[in-house]
């Protein structure tokens, strides 16, 4: 059986004939290599290396049918042609452009209705730019954007309807906002809130339905304020409250040890 690997066929699945080539001159000087270094070649890694070999040629491709000659053309050729391949049809070749452009002009992707582009794009705007992103339709999308905007204008995405963006928002928000959070929902969103609570405002979560959360109280909170942990229903709390209040009857505030 033949590997298609080893056969040296372009994007159409038809075989390459380096004598039909207009590059066929490169060969002699080791500017391009069959089933190596093709621009013909349908495998992206073999066209990715004829750039590389021969990055003044790129400004040639940048309109070929092939979306794939275009998007690794795209990486190598004169900045002042990308700015029309913003609308080109295929997504990797949009990415590959504005990656090499100036921020302002990837705000125009940020409706792109590609989400690999929009996630993309989120990774290379900051905070104004990114507040019309914090809807965007797609969760991951608003994942990146919750991760990178300022925390102070996480607000907008504490209501977030994916529990991973409501989850990155209680890691990042300002603490004076944490306590809007504490009825989230979902329990790992309150865990995150009541990880970073300080001791007294983390006991007004001790009647909280979720385990984890009553142990973080049972651990952290005040001893004054673990009364209705000492019997709770789940051992682990039961005992990390009782555990705290006994050394606290042992060794009374006050008294040194």
């Amino acid at each position: 059986m033949t590997n298609d690997i080893d056969e040296a066929r372009d994007w159409q699945g038809q075989q390459i004939d380096c004598a039909l080539c207009s590059h066929r001159s490169l060969q002699d000087a080791g500017g391009c290599r069959l089933k190596h270094a093709c621009v013909n070649d349908r495998y992206a890694r073999r066209i990715d290396r004829f750039f590389d070999w021969n990055p003044h040629l790129a400004d040639a491709y940048l309109y070929h049918r092939h979306f794939e000659v275009r998007a690794i053309a795209a990486k190598s050729a004169n900045i002042f042609l990308l700015p029309p391949l913003l609308d080109d049809p295929d997504e990797t070749v949009r990415w590959n452009a504005v990656r090499r452009l100036p921020r302002r002009l990837a705000l125009r992707l940020r409706n792109d209705p590609h989400r690999e582009v929009r996630m993309r794009i989120a990774t290379l705007l900051k905070d104004d730019e990114l507040v019309p992103m914090a809807r965007d339709e797609d969760y991951y999308v608003r994942l990146v954007v919750a991760r990178r905007i300022s925390p102070l204008l996480l607000g907008r995405m504490v209501d977030d309807e994916e529990v991973e963006v409501r989850r990155v928002v209680a890691r990042r928000i300002p603490y004076e906002w944490l306590l809007g959070m504490a009825d989230d929902g979902d329990a790992s969103v309150r865990f995150e809130v009541a990880q970073r609570l300080s001791p007294e405002p983390l006991a007004m979560l001790s009647r909280d339905p979720d385990w984890r959360i009553r142990y973080e109280v049972a651990g952290r909170a005040p001893v004054t304020e673990l009364a209705g942990l000492i019997e709770d229903e789940d051992i682990l709390v039961r005992d990390m409250a009782r555990s705290r209040v006994a050394v606290r009857v042992e060794r009374p505030i006050g008294t040194s040890a």
